[in-house]
């Protein structure tokens, strides 16, 4: 059996960290070993205990989660992290990215995208130990990346799908990965009414190849916007 992967938890939000804690208990291969609300105390938590994950909001009262990430690639490089946050900046997401931050999650956080999460970080953990010389597909699959090789079974799409029409919605699906993309948006950009584009959006939903959540904006109304599953 798989080596347990231990997580800090660092979340201002006492009862949102208590979510995290508990969305954590229910994803076999994981145990919480702490849990900290300033950037100070994951610091103290990190040297002292070095998890092998952190969970980690942006917004904490003392500094920024990404100056964090800066400390724990200088001080513990092995300690991997997951952002889970309500920050969209741009400047705040291109950080997180070439602080080589292995998944970022935009609040409002569901159980469903969480799990695929930490599921994706365990599994890449494992094929990791498995060898000590990946082949070039297992890279690729490392980064997300996919080839057409790697998509939909089409021949197998039912009636009312087209195979053609299903591969360049997925494709534009892949290329918006970390901002999704809406069905308002895939329809301007693929040239189909956004009715058919949700259907479309659907099926793939219904294939486990993307996943919907809703987005809450300064103003207005939610928009379900569509992700990518991480291979």
């Amino acid at each position: 059996m798989s080596q347990t992967i231990e997580v800090l938890i660092v979340e201002d939000d006492v009862r949102i960290a208590e979510i995290h804690r508990r969305f954590t208990d229910k994803v076999e291969g994981f145990t919480v070993v702490g849990t900290a609300i300033t950037g100070e105390q994951a610091k103290e938590w990190i040297e002292l205990v070095k998890p092998q994950l952190v969970l980690l909001d942006v917004y904490l009262p003392d500094m920024k989660g990404t100056d964090l990430v800066t400390f724990i690639r200088h001080h513990v490089p092995d300690t991997d992290v997951i952002m889970i946050t309500a920050a969209s900046e741009v400047e705040v997401v291109q950080r997180a990215l070439r602080g080589g931050v292995f998944d970022y999650i935009v609040k409002p956080l569901m159980f469903e995208r969480f799990k695929e999460s930490l599921e994706n970080y365990r599994n890449k953990v494992e094929k990791l130990k498995q060898s000590q010389q990946l082949s070039p597909e297992q890279i690729e699959s490392l980064w997300n990346r996919r080839t057409q090789g790697e998509s939909i079974h089409i021949e197998h799409s039912p009636k009312g799908i087209d195979p053609l029409t299903l591969k360049k919605i997925l494709q534009c699906v892949l290329t918006m990965e970390y901002n999704g993309i809406t069905a308002e948006m895939l329809s301007k950009e693929s040239g189909v009414s956004r009715s058919t584009a949700r259907r479309y959006l659907e099926y793939l939903i219904s294939q486990k190849r993307i996943y919907a959540e809703l987005i809450y904006g300064n103003v207005g109304r939610p928009e379900r916007r569509y992700f990518p599953i991480s291979s």
